[in-house]
């Protein structure tokens, strides 16, 4: 019976695997059959379910608790049903298990941690991360991010993959921080962020910069008043010339002036990328008396052709460097609180509101 089962899954999912590709090829559906309506609706479902790395047959149990731990064997396999879009299951490596524990376990081993790493070598790791994904990013998933209503196509899944990662590292500044319970420690935190955030600039990553400097300007860390009146004035001098660079005033002219002086390979700040086509696209129509407009979209490519520009020099160096094991399985493995009210409560029990 077990065997009928799988086969008939395996089947099934083939049959969906086939069906996913025929819908990406012929766009042509019956839009007006409820059939077709109900099939579109589920499609994203529908071809996760039929990747072909799915097919193996299940040999583990169902897990619906909470917080469970389980130690797979190298033939095991897991899965759930009751996972939804917001949640998550991690799955890592046995010695993995220490940094993917919960935040309440290791926080105050994780603060230390961070104080213990050199910032030079943490800079170097954020920037191979980011290079690794900004490398993967090609120039028309910016055009299909801005342009395209259908966002679900799968057509800007490096792109995503790399805005995701900026504001990842911006609550990581914040996560880091918040969960910091001593004064002293967090005025260590605030030294070690702002050089990591110089360290970055060096090293031409623009997007860890911006990401690093938008969480220590965040609400919920600005505002721990009694922690930046600790720090050193050279650090609050810096982090002031730092700051600068994120001015938006002027159409980001200070941003854009210091991006323009640095040689390439380098990491831009892609969201004002993805700004700077929105607003090209919305204030130029594409057709003028009935004839397209090629001002707009050779406005649009040069933009894009930026991040072309951004990625090799003409000697075809890289911007990735060697990096430490240690900080970089640390660095892969952020914990982040993404739930801003949770950030807000953590810095009001670090210092209550007056």
């Amino acid at each position: 019976m077990k065997e009928e089962a799988r086969d008939t899954l395996l089947r099934k999912r083939k049959v969906l695997h086939l069906l996913s590709q025929w819908s990406s090829l012929c766009t042509d559906l019956p839009r007006d059959d409820e059939h077709a309506k109900l099939f579109l609706k589920n499609k994203a479902l529908f071809h996760q379910i039929s990747l072909k790395e799915n097919w193996h047959p299940v040999r583990g149990a169902q897990r619906e608790k909470k917080e469970e731990k389980v130690l797979l064997q190298s033939d095991q396999c897991v899965f759930s049903s009751s996972i939804s879009a917001a949640e998550r299951l991690h799955v890592c490596r046995r010695d993995l298990t220490e940094i993917m524990s919960p935040f309440t376990d290791n926080g105050q081993q994780r603060s230390v941690k961070m104080l213990s790493m050199n910032t030079w070598d943490v800079a170097v790791s954020l920037t191979n991360c980011d290079w690794s994904l900004f490398s993967n990013v090609h120039e028309q998933e910016l055009v299909y991010f801005t342009l395209s209503r259908d966002t679900s196509a799968g057509h800007t899944v490096a792109l995503e993959q790399l805005l995701q990662r900026c504001n990842e590292t911006q609550q990581w500044v914040m996560t880091e921080v918040l969960l910091c319970p001593t004064l002293c420690k967090r005025v260590q935190l605030f030294k070690k962020y702002i050089k990591i955030a110089a360290h970055c600039k060096a090293q031409r990553n623009l997007n860890s910069f911006f990401a690093i400097i938008m969480g220590l300007n965040s609400p919920a860390v600005s505002r721990l008043t009694q922690t930046w009146e600790k720090v050193p004035g050279k650090f609050r001098k810096l982090f002031s010339e730092l700051e600068s660079l994120t001015d938006p005033s002027l159409n980001h002219k200070a941003y854009r002036d210091a991006f323009r002086k640095m040689k390439s390979p380098k990491i831009p700040f892609l969201p004002l990328l993805l700004k700077d086509i929105t607003f090209i696209h919305e204030g130029n129509k594409t057709f003028l008396d009935n004839l397209v407009n090629f001002d707009k979209l050779h406005m649009i490519a040069d933009t894009v052709r930026i991040i072309r520009q951004c990625r090799t020099d003409h000697m075809g160096n890289m911007l990735s460097q060697k990096d430490s094991v240690e900080v970089r399985t640390y660095i892969n493995y952020l914990h982040v609180i993404d739930n801003q009210q949770t950030l807000f409560e953590l810095s009001h029990r670090l210092e209550p509101r007056t």
